[in-house]
C-alpha cells in the first residue's frame, strides 16, 4: 500500500518521487521520534533563557511530513516518553513517564501533536513554499504549543501565578529566531528539490 501525491505534496513526499510505503512512513516516523528526541536534550545559550530546537522539530516534521504522519510522528515521541524513556526535556532529573507528561509541561506536549498536524495541514496547502505564508503557518503552529501550554501550566501551577512570565515571555525571543529560520528554510527545501 502507499500513499499519493496530492496537488501540493509535502516535502518528504516530493523528495521520494510522490510516493511512500507504510514501511517507509513507518520508518520516517521512528527518525523522526529521535530527532524530536535529539533536539529536547541539545541545549543552546540564549538569552534570557536556554533554548532547545524542540519547537523547530515539530514545526519542520508537520511541514515536510504532513498533518497525519507529522502528528503521529510526535504521538510517537510523545508514547515513547510516556513508557518512561528519557525524551523529554529536563528526563530523568525531572521525572519521567506520565508523571512528567502531567506535569506543569503536559500542555506543552499535548501542543505539539496539534501544532505538527496544524502546520502539515498548511503545507498540504502549499503554503510552506513562500517564505510570508510559511511564517504564518508555523505561528500557526506555535500559537497551538503556547495555547495548550499556558491553559495547562496555568491549571496546574494557579492562575494566581505569573503563568505568562514563566511560561511565555522568556521563550518569545527564542521562538522569534526559530519562526525565522524555519520561514527561510522551507521556501530554500522546496528551490532545492524542484532543481532535482
Amino acid at each position: 500500500m502507499t500513499t499519493t501525491v496530492s496537488s501540493y505534496p509535502t516535502l518528504s513526499l516530493a523528495a521520494m518521487g510522490g510516493r511512500r510505503s507504510l514501511l517507509q512512513a513507518a520508518l520516517i516516523a521512528v527518525a523522526g521520534s529521535a530527532l524530536l528526541w535529539t533536539s529536547a536534550k541539545v541545549q543552546i545559550p540564549f538569552f534570557p533563557v536556554p533554548m532547545t530546537m524542540q519547537t523547530f522539530v515539530v514545526l519542520f516534521l508537520g511541514f515536510a511530513l504532513g498533518s497525519r504522519l507529522g502528528a503521529a510522528t510526535v504521538l510517537l515521541y510523545l508514547a515513547e516518553g510516556a513508557t518512561g524513556l528519557p525524551v523529554f526535556a529536563g528526563t530523568p532529573e525531572k521525572g519521567l513517564g506520565l508523571a512528567y507528561m502531567a506535569g506543569p509541561t503536559g500542555g506543552y506536549l499535548a501542543g505539539f501533536v496539534v501544532a505538527a498536524f496544524v502546520t502539515g495541514w498548511f503545507a498540504e496547502r502549499g503554503l510552506d513554499r513562500r517564505l510570508v505564508t510559511a511564517a504564518i503557518a508555523a505561528l500557526a503552529g506555535l500559537v497551538a504549543i503556547y495555547a495548550l501550554g499556558l491553559a495547562w501550566l496555568g491549571a496546574v501551577v494557579g492562575w494566581d501565578k505569573p503563568v505568562l512570565s514563566f511560561g511565555l515571555y522568556s521563550f518569545l525571543p527564542a521562538e522569534a529566531l526559530k519562526l525565522a529560520l524555519l520561514a527561510a528554510i522551507l521556501p530554500l527545501a522546496w528551490r532545492g528539490l524542484s532543481k532535482r
